[in-house]
């Protein structure tokens, strides 16, 4: 079972929906389009409100003129050991101004999720029981000492989003 989770808590009803063979949106709910598909429709008419899913060989520049459009865009992780979406997440947040919904899907394991805020991804889809089990009990594993920028505000406003951690030693 699915279920989309932001620092809030869970989702209930979420409206978006992957479409496969198997699985179509249907009337109360949105498809999150493939890139080439979101561009053809995009290209076609005036529509806002869309939904996009960029997988991991996706070329994600293509989204800049239809950004304004974008309710959320989903970045496919399809297995634990492709951090494409890390990078993908980083593009969009950093230097194309995207500023809606940025979910993750696909391989959301609970070790990844601070690394994925870190990157601007503020919704999961998650299947993992594990990740489930520890969202659900408020437990984000901790990372003390970061060694780069990062799309997310630092706490302090009077801090440094990072901070280089140099030991000296004697």
């Amino acid at each position: 079972m699915t279920r989309i989770w932001k620092e809030t808590g869970f989702i209930e009803n979420d409206p978006w929906v992957i479409e496969t063979e198997e699985t179509k949106a249907t009337e109360d709910q949105k498809p999150l389009l493939p890139l080439d598909e979101l561009i053809a429709r995009a290209e076609g008419s005036n529509d806002v409100g869309l939904g996009v899913l960029i997988k991991p060989a996706d070329d994600v520049r293509k989204l800049e003129p239809y950004l304004d459009r974008l309710a959320i865009v989903a970045v496919a992780f399809p297995a634990f050991n492709d951090g494409r979406a890390f990078s993908h997440a980083s593009l969009l947040r950093q230097r194309l101004g995207y500023a809606n919904e940025l979910r993750a899907v696909g391989d959301v394991l609970i070790d990844q999720v601070p690394l994925m805020l870190r990157v601007g991804i503020d919704s999961f889809a998650v299947t993992n029981a594990t990740a489930l089990k520890r969202l659900a009990e408020n437990r984000l594993p901790g990372i003390p000492h970061y060694y780069q920028p990062t799309a997310r505000k630092a706490d302090d406003p009077n801090s440094y989003s990072w901070r280089r951690v140099s030991r000296t030693i004697s």
